[in-house]
């Protein structure tokens, strides 16, 4: 993530006569810094998911990943490799960059048929974890409205505090916080409110690196405060730019394996 540089003393006075106005205009800048993050052509991962309960049980999973971005349409393809009573799921999600809402599919090996994720299910929780259908997408950031509230230090991180609300009604969400590192523009943290304006679950980044020139999350974990459930998800054996064929974001493709 890039950072926003403010220069010179115009922007300086700008910025002490417009107060509230700039403050907005900035949070959605940083957002769509955010969003405009350089990926690369394509990415593949391993993937460990591991779904913790409140008793501290553990169910991990393991999948892989495949990312291609070209015309502005970012594909993503995910495959349950274990265990057995997961094994040979997939699901796919095609995010637009026009703003577009992400077409998402899932296919369920026992029905041996490809669904596509409505508009409606897309606040339904991914496979048992604290991820929705929605949060697997690329929210465009002119879907909601963005004010920058403060800056402040988070694991010895400068970030900028970004609160986010959906500018139409009924979404899963009243609203997000984001804490944006300054140095990358990476998210490091969200909370995610219900539509009670209460807190419903808090998302960390654990662990990034560069990798080829890009930064790569390796580690996040979702937790659902209300229901104290967790989700963590590492990624392993990361390739950047290495070529991902078309072919691979197929329905055909989601009932083939990895």
């Amino acid at each position: 993530m890039k950072t926003i540089k403010f220069l010179g003393l115009t922007v300086l006075l700008s910025m002490m006569s417009t107060g509230v106005i700039l403050a907005q205009k900035t949070g959605l800048q940083v957002m769509q810094t955010v969003y405009n993050l350089p990926s690369g052509e394509d990415t593949q991962a391993e993937l460990s998911m591991v779904l913790t309960n409140k008793q501290g049980e553990k169910r991990v999973r393991q999948l892989k990943q495949y990312i291609s971005e070209t015309g502005g349409v970012e594909k993503k393809i995910m495959y349950f490799v274990s265990p057995a009573d997961v094994k040979g799921t997939s699901f796919m999600n095609w995010s637009y960059s026009t703003g577009k809402e992400d077409d998402q599919w899932i296919y369920l090996p026992a029905l041996k048929r490809t669904k596509r994720i409505s508009s409606g299910s897309k606040g339904d929780y991914f496979m048992g974890s604290d991820f929705t259908y929605d949060d697997l997408g690329d929210r465009h950031p002119d879907q909601d409205t963005h004010k920058l509230v403060r800056e402040e230090t988070v694991a010895g991180k400068a970030c900028y505090v970004v609160e986010s609300k959906p500018k139409t009604s009924g979404h899963m969400y009243s609203k997000t916080i984001t804490w944006v590192m300054k140095d990358n523009f990476i998210g490091l943290k969200r909370e995610f409110y219900d539509p009670n304006g209460k807190l419903l679950k808090t998302l960390l980044v654990k662990n990034y690196q560069k990798i080829s020139g890009i930064w790569v999350i390796l580690e996040t974990e979702m937790k659902n405060v209300q229901k104290n459930h967790s989700t963590t998800i590492t990624l392993r054996n990361v390739k950047v730019n290495q070529g991902v064929p078309a072919s691979k974001f197929t329905e055909r493709s989601m009932t083939m394996g990895s």
